[in-house]
């Protein structure tokens, strides 16, 4: 196989660590990328990146002359976490036949969430005749596509319940601000109304869940709460007195025939005592899966769109979800 040439739509924090994994992996190759921000305009893809070369990737600002000149095997999006956000982008990367990986939360699994544009994707995918994917750690993998994946052990599911628990003061800053820290408990309401701070995903995650199990859901319930300080918390960036937020404690659950079947919830806080993920199955038998120390969303999410690149590539036209993909894994950039 030859070597597979990436297009990248959007350089944030994401977006960059991607192409650094990319630069590390002989089977692909970064050869255009395009972000809206004038500061990044020019400059090359692997100083932005931070990486001790030059990928001699110049940053653009116009996605249509950029992938029209670089005609890429695969775009890689990592723009916006709203579907309405991207559908623009995505139009016009169809437009010109290209496959593309997205981290876009709410493509993820959108035929519930948004079910005229997942129609209009697909359509449009199809015609194409290029798949079109999201994915990320969460959604993606630790709330969906793996508990789906533990239940091909099961004789009978009854429930599924998620449980993540980060220390925010392990993430980076601006994931510290996306959860609350330092607020009072009334801006954090103002902003929970405003749909600013909100962990963007969990419905998808209960969607893809609920399909997978066959189940149809009555109701789903998304309900966001902060988590106080009781005392003050010195954080690298952020410190929060008594009272303050802390940071956030989201639950999604899911009801069948008025019952709870699945529950999925996300705490990220400052000084949280420990960091994991949790899984567990009840049913026959009876499942429970914990990752000590947690998946790294940052790093976690910029492996599973790196990962899932030749799965796209080899999967049929349309609107995909990680449902649809061969399991992905590690691949150091070649495919015997």
């Amino acid at each position: 196989m030859g070597v597979t040439r990436v297009f990248h739509v959007g350089l944030g924090p994401i977006g960059v660590a991607i192409a650094r994994q990319i630069a590390t992996r002989p089977g692909v190759r970064s050869i255009a990328a395009v972000d809206t921000d004038p500061l990044k305009g020019g400059r090359d893809l692997g100083e932005l990146a931070g990486l001790e070369k030059r990928l001699g990737v110049s940053v653009r600002d116009n996605l249509s002359d950029a992938v029209r000149k670089a005609r890429p095997d695969i775009a890689v999006v990592c723009t916006s976490s709203s579907l309405e956000g991207v559908m623009a982008d995505l139009e016009t990367l169809l437009a010109f036949r290209i496959p593309v990986v997205s981290t876009t939360e709410e493509l993820a699994y959108p035929w519930r969430s948004h079910p005229r544009h997942a129609r209009r994707l697909d359509t449009l995918a199809r015609k194409a005749r290029v798949p079109v994917l999201a994915t990320g750690v969460n959604p993606g993998f630790v709330m969906d596509a793996l508990p789906i994946m533990l239940t091909a052990a099961c004789e009978h599911v009854d429930r599924i319940t998620v449980l993540r628990v980060q220390d925010a003061g392990m993430r980076r800053l601006p994931f510290q601000h996306k959860v609350g820290v330092g607020l009072t408990p009334a801006a954090f309401a103002r902003q929970v109304t405003a749909g600013s701070i909100r962990h963007i995903g969990f419905r998808q995650s209960m969607a893809m869940i609920a399909d997978a199990c066959g189940w149809r859901l009555d109701r789903v319930t998304d309900e966001v709460a902060p988590q106080l300080a009781t005392e003050t918390i010195h954080g690298e960036h952020l410190s929060v007195a008594p009272g303050h937020v802390c940071g956030i404690v989201q639950e999604a659950v899911g009801y069948r025939s008025g019952e709870p079947i699945v529950r999925l919830r996300l705490e990220a806080y400052l000084g949280a005592p420990e960091t994991y993920d949790s899984i567990e199955i009840e049913g026959i038998p009876r499942l429970t899966m914990t990752l000590a120390g947690g998946l790294h969303g940052d790093i976690a999410t910029a492996s599973i769109v790196v990962n899932s690149i030749p799965h796209v590539l080899a999967a049929a036209p349309g609107l995909r979800t990680m449902r649809d993909l061969v399991l992905p894994s590690y691949f150091t950039g070649r495919r015997r």
